[in-house]
């Protein structure tokens, strides 16, 4: 099985999120996606609790889109990678990234390590190669016709929930979420 692997804070999960969930199953990159939201690691401002995050990315969830809870307690992409590779043995991973990621992605930690599994890279913006990567060229799915929405989940908890789904909406306004942003 293909699975896509997609880390990120989601705080809040949107539209935006969805939409590459949504693209990279219809277009068939993948079979199944593990949302994995990362704990605080790196002192990220108006970062809510990963149980939060976790409760609202369960929206999302289906027989194809799983939240992962057991995954996500290490720090860096390769740790998350070599966990997810013990449990998931048999099945090839492919990490989801949008393109603007792209750029520093030779300074992320054990790079090589990370880059023995497919990368499908999601357009945002233009997408530029990175050429401290080209010998891992073979490893990137570039994905030029993604429709990204261009939106941060930081005007998101100012108050523009226009692009949250109404049920992470309500779960927000009943938990009291963001409200010191």
């Amino acid at each position: 099985m293909r699975l896509g692997i997609y880390i990120g804070s989601f705080n809040p999960p949107h539209e935006g999120h969805q939409r590459v969930i949504q693209y990279v199953l219809e277009k068939t990159l993948v079979d199944q996606v593990l949302l994995l939201p990362t704990p605080n690691y790196w002192n990220k401002n108006n970062l809510v609790d990963i149980k939060e995050r976790e409760e609202m990315l369960k929206v999302y969830e289906d027989e194809r889109v799983l939240v992962d809870t057991i995954h996500n307690k290490y720090p860096y992409t390769y740790e998350v990678l070599r966990s997810l590779k013990k449990d998931y043995p048999k099945d090839e991973l492919y990490i989801i990234m949008g393109s603007d990621n792209l750029e520093k992605l030779h300074e992320w930690k054990e790079i090589k390590e990370i880059l023995q599994n497919k990368v499908i890279v999601l357009r945002r913006g233009k997408i530029m190669k990175n050429p401290h990567l080209k010998e891992y060229e073979k490893q990137f799915l570039y994905e030029e016709d993604f429709e990204y929405l261009d939106i941060s989940s930081t005007e998101i908890r100012k108050g523009n929930s226009k692009y949250l789904d109404p049920a992470i909406k309500q779960y927000i306004e009943e938990h009291h979420l963001y409200e010191e942003d």
